[in-house]
């Protein structure tokens, strides 16, 4: 047995087809079922059921949880052994919101990979609390995501801070003032973030403080969503200022002010507490600590 067969393995049990397991290691279909057998030859047992569709046997199930074990070891021994060239390199999974990783991390990451070409950096969108849970497991190595509550599991500092706005289009009513006074959001139609996000946790805050029932005609899950929407004037919405900068300078969104949405809201970097830290990781989030707050809030 060797690692490539069980990281062979793996793969079939995510993609159940051999000829797709071939594409994704860029191996022959014969090679792939070879590596298979090989396997079941040497513990004696069939991991695999290849009637279709393919899947895996009771013995395969087992297997799989012990080969990802194995997996995660070697990839953790090698990263280790790296570290001790003292060379920053390896493979870091960040998390992050669509809007931050859209907005903000293109700057970071291309100052980061110019200075360590040798870190990988594979980023996933998903809402702030799913980015939480993420690191907590282990799927996701750092988080970039609006800080709330305090979590005991999680190691965590403010990069630097954000604001929500009420946004419109330039041909809704609103878009003649650049006031407006909260009650006024009683009567028009609302875009809203989706109840998971961060975005909607304080607007719904507001909105309960107020004692208003929105009218909300749309739920999406990202800021980009939301403001494709508003753009074509179908609803106002309260989002993130960083992420609606570039649409303000066009001149496609327009900027009300509420006054009683002022307020600081934290956006830091996550990472699980007592976890290994590969000199990827360590560089990475030293760099970002070490960033100006305007490095993140610039809008070039």
């Amino acid at each position: 047995m060797n690692v490539n067969q069980l990281e062979t393995f793996i793969t079939l049990s995510k993609t159940m087809s051999f000829r797709k397991t071939g594409d994704a290691l860029n191996l022959t279909q014969p090679a792939v079922s070879a590596q298979i057998r090989s396997l079941e030859d040497e513990f004696q047992t069939t991991l695999i059921d290849r009637n279709q569709p393919v899947t895996l046997t009771e013995s395969g199930k087992l297997f799989l949880a012990h080969a990802q074990q194995i997996v995660h070891m070697v990839r953790e021994m090698k990263q280790k052994l790296a570290d001790l060239e003292n060379v920053p390199q390896g493979h870091i999974v960040l998390g992050t919101t669509t809007s931050i990783a859209m907005q903000t991390l293109p700057r970071v990451l291309s100052y980061f990979q110019d200075q360590f070409p040798l870190i990988k950096i594979t980023i996933h969108s998903m809402p702030s609390s799913q980015i939480v849970t993420s690191v907590e497991n282990g799927s996701v190595d750092i988080g970039i995501a609006y800080l709330f509550d305090k979590n005991p599991q999680l190691e965590s500092s403010v990069l630097y801070y954000d604001t929500y706005e009420l946004v419109v289009s330039p041909k809704h009513p609103l878009a003649r003032s650049s006031h407006a006074a909260i009650h006024e959001l009683r009567n028009i139609p609302l875009i809203m973030l989706s109840p998971e996000t961060a975005g909607r946790r304080f607007t719904d805050h507001i909105f309960r403080k107020f004692d208003i029932v929105p009218q909300v005609v749309m739920e999406l899950s990202s800021s980009e969503e939301v403001k494709r929407m508003v753009e074509l004037n179908l609803g106002a919405a309260i989002i993130s200022k960083l992420s609606i900068a570039g649409e303000v300078r066009l001149g496609t969104l327009k900027m009300i002010h509420v006054n009683e949405l002022d307020a600081t809201h934290p956006v830091g970097v996550l990472y699980k507490s007592g976890r290994y830290l590969s000199s990827a990781m360590q560089q990475f989030l030293s760099d970002l600590r070490g960033m100006p707050e305007t490095h993140f809030l610039g809008t070039e």
